[in-house]
């Protein structure tokens, strides 16, 4: 399948990651209020939140070199399966080293999924099409976050805290498997035919040392970081406030909606600005208005945050992406990309039990003042990053020219 063409794949891709991701989604603010039930503070939730991300950060590269070197689609369905198992099982699990194990699985699920989704994406996107792909691609995700966390604040509450989060997580495991409906009709016809010198490989060191490759991976890992703990201490703000579960709910889905119109408009906003300034302003102001959440506002204004932080976030994750895969060199595309995923799960890791420390010693919503600064670090990064000169995903270019590595971001 020449790059470019007959996008059905990426359509059938979106649907599937819709699901996996409405399961994750749905799961992880369900782990939170099953592990506070079960008797958890703020650390135990940020440990568990972390072990999401910690098999994962160990996996990433060796999945990636694999996929460098061959067919990215196996991982696809392998990703489903432990997702289901892991959301699944976390709902039978009554003891908070278990769930934490449980969320492992799914934090594994989870990667294979994306490293084989982002994968699929590179190779069967033109160069012109990648920012614009993988925009539509990363839809998938903020489709999953806007369903699931309702869906989740549907079904938890009342006086059997524990009952009501152990169904939700098994809905969850049900939700995943649905992603197969989808995934049996992607085919991956651009697998690498034959490895590079005889199987040699790109030195992680040379990945690292090209030009934005470093900048991609710490732009994501903030704004994952970002994501990921909005998700997993939301819900404890809303303990403390008293916002009731199903208005939580309600508040991660206007985030991920206001994700969706982000991604939606990502090419004209690219044609506007520049993929550089486009990440300074906004990652600026999206580390502004993280910290905003730790101030006692009303769940109105906290509604209004969350839908511009939501729109602000929407932008990091595919553009870098993008940036990752054009400064990659040849025959190391996907090991690039996962290595920015080990950098975002890294970023999970630590995020959570870092947030976990400081919400015992500040206060739950401290930890947002931590991501503020984050982002804030990330929006001079993303000032400083060159750009490539090319055109805007959706206009093709008149004259195909190969790419050269040093004018790769």
């Amino acid at each position: 399948m020449r790059p470019g063409r007959n996008r059905g794949w990426l359509l059938r891709l979106v649907i599937a990651f819709s699901f996996a991701q409405g399961a994750v989604s749905m799961a992880r603010p369900a782990v939170s209020y099953r592990a506070l039930a079960l008797g958890a503070d703020e650390r135990a939730i940020g440990v568990i939140a972390g072990v999401y991300a910690l098999l994962p950060l160990f996996a990433a590269v060796p999945l990636g070199r694999r996929t460098d070197h061959g067919r990215c689609a196996p991982l696809l369905p392998a990703g489903v399966v432990l997702i289901a198992g892991g959301c699944a099982l976390s709902g039978t699990a009554h003891s908070l080293p278990a769930m934490a194990a449980w969320s492992g699985v799914m934090g594994l699920g989870h990667l294979c999924f994306v490293i084989g989704g982002q994968s699929l994406v590179a190779r069967q996107s033109a160069p012109h099409e990648q920012d614009r792909n993988f925009g539509h691609f990363t839809i998938g995700v903020s489709l999953g976050q806007l369903i699931g966390p309702i869906a989740a604040g549907v079904l938890i509450g009342g006086p059997d805290m524990v009952g009501s989060s152990a169904l939700a997580l098994v809905v969850a495991g049900a939700v995943a498997t649905v992603s197969f409906t989808s995934l049996w009709r992607i085919e991956d016809r651009t697998a690498v035919k034959s490895r590079t010198a005889q199987g040699e490989r790109v030195p992680v060191q040379r990945i690292l040392r090209a030009r934005g490759v470093p900048a991609g991976i710490f732009i994501s890992l903030a704004v994952l970081s970002a994501t990921d703990v909005l998700t997993a201490y939301l819900p404890v703000v809303g303990e403390h406030r008293d916002i009731a579960p199903s208005v939580i709910g309600v508040l991660l889905s206007l985030r991920a909606a206001a994700t969706i119109a982000c991604r939606l408009v990502l090419t004209p906003l690219l044609r506007l600005l520049g993929r550089s300034l486009l990440l300074t302003v906004t990652c600026l102001l999206g580390g502004v208005l993280c910290a905003g959440i730790a101030l006692p506002v009303p769940v109105w204004a906290l509604a209004l945050m969350l839908v511009v932080l939501g729109f602000c976030l929407g932008v990091g994750q595919p553009l870098s992406m993008t940036t990752v895969v054009q400064a990659a060199p040849d025959g190391a595309r996907s090991t690039a990309l996962a290595l920015r995923l080990t950098g975002n799960r890294l970023g999970q890791v630590a995020a959570p039990a870092t947030a976990g420390l400081v919400a015992g010693v500040a206060g739950v919503a401290a930890p947002f003042v931590m991501l503020g600064v984050l982002l804030l670090i990330s929006s001079g990064i993303a000032l400083r990053s060159p750009e490539k000169s090319a055109r805007v995903s959706g206009e093709a270019p008149r004259v195909r020219v190969p790419l050269r590595r040093k004018s790769d971001i």
